[in-house]
């Protein structure tokens, strides 16, 4: 199967396998300057865990041996964009400090859910 096989496309226009990665990276790096308390241990595992969720259902939604498969796990990883941009909202509040590294994480977060939520919409 090829990558983004049910795209309508029949080519590649973006490598959101590569900014999924790339954005569960920058999520680590950040977490790993937040304060190590109790109020932030939570919010932080939460974070992570989505934030690679992502990309580890967008790959394996590229490699879904049918379109059944392909689309539960585009689902998945909307869902997990939902719930990653849930918990960096949260980190933000409770970490005024790092108001301005968020607003890159946010505002990319929304945007890899709206282009998993484009191409599950195309596809279905």
């Amino acid at each position: 199967m090829t990558k983004n096989q049910y795209d309508g496309s029949g080519k590649k226009q973006f490598d959101l396998e590569k900014r999924t990665t790339d954005f569960a990276k920058r999520v680590i790096r950040l977490c790993k300057f937040l304060p190590k308390n109790s109020v932030n241990a939570r919010i932080i595992s939460q974070a992570v865990s989505s934030a690679g969720s992502i990309g580890a259902n967008y790959r394996e939604a590229n490699d879904a041996l049918g379109k059944k498969d392909f689309l539960m796990r585009l689902r998945i990883a909307r869902k997990e964009a939902k719930e990653s941009l849930h918990w960096l909202q949260l980190i933000q509040e409770a970490n005024p400090s790092v108001a301005s590294r968020m607003q890159g994480l946010l505002q990319e977060n929304k945007e890899l859910k709206y282009i998993l939520s484009a191409i599950i919409s195309k596809n279905e």
